[in-house]
């Protein structure tokens, strides 16, 4: 209860009202999320594994926005790159991958990297922690960054 009151907050606090108003985005929204991102240059695929389960709305929402905060941070600071978002169904957690091979030479030449300036890595987080979840994030050893969070179905799942 006290995750929707914060979430509900959150929107409310914004200002915009018709915004509030529309539908939000979840799960069945990211391939055309992962497809916006290839308009806007980032070569992008999406991968499913598992057998997709029925979550809660907040629970579909949180998945989105990491995937969707993920992918932007890779068209801010990854250069001319390849992506891939990987869902992946298990009995207990949905598992979420942002990769990309972005370029290596960024940290080289000190120009900024997911996470070294702003609130992203932060803000997916706490969307995860507000289901329980994880968020993990870093640079690649051979380049690139990879977005890692888990959510448990426990507290997410529509009965």
């Amino acid at each position: 209860a006290v995750a929707e009151m914060r979430r509900l907050l959150g929107v409310l606090g914004d200002g915009e009202h018709l915004r509030a108003l529309a539908p939000q985005p979840g799960l069945d929204d990211l391939p055309e999320l992962v497809s916006s991102t290839r308009v806007a240059g980032l070569n992008a695929s999406i991968l499913v594994e598992g057998d997709p389960v029925a979550v809660s709305q907040g629970l579909s929402l949180c998945a989105y926005r990491v995937v969707q905060e993920a992918l932007t941070n890779t068209l801010k600071h990854a250069g001319p790159t390849r992506a891939e978002v990987r869902l992946r169904w298990r009995e207990d957690a949905l598992e979420l991958r942002v990769s990309d091979d972005g370029r290596a030479a960024a940290r080289d030449l000190g120009e900024p990297l997911v996470g070294s300036s702003g609130h992203g890595i932060t803000g997916m987080r706490e969307r995860a922690a507000l289901h329980s979840g994880s968020v993990e994030a870093g640079a690649v050893s051979d380049g690139g960054f990879v977005v890692r969070a888990t959510i448990p179905l426990a507290a997410g799942s529509v009965s």
